[in-house]
């Protein structure tokens, strides 16, 4: 007997896109209600909203940048062809900067620059996650595409900005609670405020690498303008 040939939505390539599809969708809408609420309550309350935005959108934020690891699997199983380090480099600042440093202190939780950080994060992810939903099903527009592989080259460098000063406001608040400073066996001791400096001049060569890689991306991937139509 012939083998029969599969339904099409079985077939393993278009699983994976269904499933990429669904994942993005679902990291577009949780940015895009971050963005928006922020939004909304900026035009309301004005500065007064940027002192409570941890309290009001940090829950949705920490489970959106949770999930955003499973992007490291998709690399690595291959089912996204982006590389490795780079997006291990963006995800790990993200990681630190909103659990480690800003979780963490709630002094720190208040202060203006989560809410500057917040926005840009998630401007810059609203347009990715958009781009790749759309990418993943065949649909292209030049527009968007210019723009999500544009809009990072001003706002990427802001955001490191921003989470070198959320850092820098933090290291009071480590040093006079000792949040994360211990002592090791052998008189040995970790204290975390210089763990945080040396985490500074790491996340500035961290940015450069990772700028270069995006703009050799951008480079490649706009040299092939016009966009391509959609492909059935």
């Amino acid at each position: 007997m012939g083998s029969t040939a599969l339904p099409a939505w079985l077939q393993p390539r278009y699983r994976r896109n269904i499933y990429l599809f669904i994942y993005y969708l679902i990291q577009f809408c949780g940015h895009s209600w971050i963005f928006t609420n922020m939004t909304v309550r900026f035009f309301s309350f004005g500065k007064d909203s940027m002192v409570d935005t941890f309290y009001a959108i940090g829950l949705v934020m920490r489970l959106c940048q949770s999930v955003s690891l499973l992007e490291l699997l998709h690399i690595c199983v291959g089912i996204e062809s982006n590389h490795l380090l780079p997006r291990f480099l963006q995800l790990t600042e993200r990681i630190i900067i909103l659990f480690v440093v800003i979780t963490s202190q709630e002094e720190v939780q208040g202060k203006y620059v989560v809410c500057v950080l917040f926005f840009f994060w998630n401007l810059l992810d609203m347009v990715r996650y958009t781009y790749s939903m759309l990418s993943v099903i065949g649909i292209s527009y030049a527009i968007l595409t210019w723009l999500s592989q544009t809009l990072w080259m001003p706002v990427y460098p802001l955001c490191v900005l921003a989470e070198a000063f959320a850092v820098y406001q933090s290291l009071p608040y480590f040093e006079s609670f000792g949040t994360y400073s211990t002592t090791l066996p052998f008189d040995l001791s970790i204290y975390f405020p210089y763990v945080l400096k040396i985490y500074l001049m790491m996340l500035f060569i961290g940015m450069y690498f990772t700028y270069s890689h995006l703009y050799s991306e951008r480079s490649d991937m706009l040299r092939v303008f016009p966009i391509k139509k959609k492909k059935i």
